[in-house]
């Protein structure tokens, strides 16, 4: 009799150890996780969270929508979200850039978005006053697009958060591995952004009225002037009150990691050679690429190795795609090509780096349109602004 009441007694106290484990399990499942690991590393997303939030200054009653691919820091949904209403913001839930809603993303104003059109739709977000992108979003999406109508208009402003542009020293686009998690990450998170604000306004002033001249070991020298033109300073600033300034598309656009200033300087100023590292054109590796520019416009083309393929992508890329399109300068010391293993961190926006790009500069403020755009890294430029260097041979020295 005493065995059978023990027994009964240990089934019920396994009963109860079940019960338990399975409500820490539901638990668990459903908590927020603060860590994702990627390829090993583990992204505290707790922090993240806090820095996008941090730098897009919400003020109470603002309406926030994010954009992402589910799969890609889709953890990072609950955390911002449960920032933004803590901060008396209105948050209108989370939109997929492909046909994968999941639920918890879901709420009464995205849902209501599945039977919009592409007009319809960007009218519809013109009250939106910030849009999140996730890594995952690019403009081929079309809630993307429709916020960049929207900001095109003067509205509103996104968070670019895209964790993407790492290239190598040829311009080759590769993935982020645990190297670019880590230290992306750490840029994010530690860069002195009153400090980046202050080395971009004194470019800027620097600019005004004098030459840019830039040159390279390989032969580049061009030189141009940017007028009255707008210089968009990526400083990391998202807030509403920044936007006072904004004149264009880009000024809306607000990337973080940030550094990098972007400008479309006036066309007609623009005279000179670009000698280009060897990278893909068309799809083949072209070498030797020297392409002088008279004017704004390319006037000729030579190379040691596969011209036809350079002429082949310009000739594809339409109109405005032999106009030169920017000038863009990184300034952010923590996102500098390392030394070691040198590669260029997050589209080039690290101190010293220069873009010289071809094609429609319509979204800066310039006068090219046509749709193509072609991005050219340079690691080792000398950049002049009247008499004063500012980059020499890749390194910011001022």
């Amino acid at each position: 009799m005493s065995i059978k009441i023990k027994t009964l007694e240990t089934m019920k106290h396994i009963k109860g150890l079940v019960i338990v484990c399975a409500l820490f399990f539901i638990y668990a499942c459903n908590e927020p996780q603060k860590e994702t690991k990627v390829d090993g590393f583990s992204l505290d997303l707790e922090l993240i969270a806090d820095k996008l939030i941090s730098q897009s200054q919400l003020q109470s009653g603002e309406r926030v929508l994010l954009v992402g691919q589910p799969g890609q820091f889709e953890e990072l949904v609950p955390l911002l979200q449960e920032r933004i209403e803590g901060s008396g913001a209105i948050f209108l839930g989370a939109r997929s850039i492909d046909d994968n809603h999941p639920e918890t993303w879901q709420t009464e104003f995205t849902t209501f978005m599945d039977e919009l059109g592409q007009e319809a739709l960007a009218n519809y977000l013109k009250d939106v006053d910030l849009g999140i992108m996730l890594p995952g979003a690019t403009p081929a999406n079309e809630t993307y697009a429709a916020l960049q109508k929207v900001l095109s208009e003067g509205k509103g402003r996104t968070i670019h958060f895209h964790w993407q542009g790492a290239y190598d020293l040829n311009g080759n686009l590769f993935e982020p591995d645990q190297k670019v998690d880590s230290f992306y990450q750490h840029v994010l998170l530690n860069t002195d952004y009153t400090a980046l604000a202050k080395s971009q306004l004194q470019f800027d002033s620097a600019m005004r009225g004098n030459w840019i001249q830039v040159t390279t070991p390989a032969g580049t020298d061009i030189m141009f002037q940017i007028g009255d033109r707008q210089v968009t300073k990526q400083d990391g600033n998202a807030s509403m009150d920044r936007m006072s300034s904004a004149r264009t598309l880009i000024d809306r656009e607000v990337e973080l990691p940030a550094g990098a200033i972007r400008v479309a300087p006036i066309e007609e100023s623009v005279s000179g050679k670009i000698a280009f590292p060897d990278a893909m054109w068309d799809g083949q590796l072209a070498e030797g690429v020297v392409i002088t520019i008279v004017g704004g416009q390319v006037t000729e083309i030579t190379a040691t190795k596969n011209i036809e393929a350079v002429e082949r992508e310009l000739d594809k890329g339409g109109e405005g795609a032999r106009s030169f399109r920017e000038f863009a300068l990184g300034f952010n010391p923590l996102l500098a090509i390392p030394s070691d293993n040198p590669w260029i961190p997050y589209y080039g926006y690290g101190a010293g780096v220069v873009r010289l790009s071809l094609g429609d500069n319509s979204e800066l403020g310039g006068n090219v349109s046509g749709g193509y755009v072609r991005w050219n890294f340079f690691a080792d430029a000398t950049v002049k602004v009247g008499e004063d260097v500012w980059v020499e041979q890749g390194k910011l020295v001022r």
